[in-house]
This record gives structure tokens, sequence and C-alpha cells, in this order.
């Protein structure tokens, strides 16, 4: 019978150590999506005047964790005339690349946001923005 209860005893410590590893990861999980959101939350879209900008091709990156976008930038003239999305880490937001030809349209980056896709949307904006920034300084 003791070999029974060890057993028992045994298989509990273990299953609420398991609980234990499964509730911390969970909980740091957690907060980093909390991070990722809040960094989302607190991006901020300048303009930038492209007509300080000389001519050239200019490469910017934004990465919140959970997102990342890397562009580059033609500027011709003192208008952007192509984005290219060289790369887009994403789970749900694909359709904010669409963002790219509204920004080219308009010649500026602070458009509207692809509806579903506003945090990608953000973070390619914000990227594009860091590469023109780069042309300046």
């Amino acid at each position: 019978m003791k070999v029974n209860r060890f057993g028992k005893r045994i298989f509990m410590c273990a299953a609420i150590f398991f609980l234990l590893v499964v509730l911390v990861f969970t909980a740091a999980y957690l907060k980093s999506v909390a991070d990722y959101k809040k960094a989302v939350r607190e991006t901020t879209i300048d303009s930038v005047e492209l007509s300080g900008i000389p001519d050239g091709v200019y490469v910017g990156a934004y990465d919140v964790d959970f997102i990342y976008a890397k562009v580059e930038v033609t500027v011709r003239d003192g208008e952007m005339t192509d984005i290219v999305i060289l790369e887009h880490r994403q789970k749900r937001g694909k359709a904010a690349e669409a963002v790219v030809g509204d920004m080219l349209a308009e010649q500026k980056i602070d458009v509207d946001a692809v509806s579903g896709a506003t945090n990608s949307s953000t973070v390619i904006k914000k990227a594009v923005e860091n590469a023109l920034l780069n042309a300046v300084y």
C-alpha cells in the first residue's frame, strides 16, 4: 500500500509542477502581448517633408515584437516613387501591405490604416518614416 501512496504523491507533485510551469509561461506570453499592444498604441507617425529628402533609395524598419516590417523607399524629385516591403512579419496583417499604395498615391506617410490590419499598417507606416528619416540624418 505504501508504494501506491508514494506513486500518487509523485504523480500529484509532477502535476502541480507542470501546472506551475504552464502558468508561468502563460503569464510571460500575456505580458509580451500587453507590451506589444502598448508599443503599437504609443507609436506616432510624424510627417516628413519629402522635398527635403535627396533622391535615393532608403531602408527603414520598425519592430514591436509580434509585428516587424522592413521597407525600401525610393525618393525622386521630392516624391516617393516606390515603396517595397522587404520583410513583413505578422500574424494576420498581410492585408496591411495595401497601405503602401495609399502612401504613394497621397505622397504622405500618415494615411488611413487598412481595416482589420491596423497594427500592421502602423508598423509599415513607421518603417517608411524611419527610412525617410535615415535619408535626412
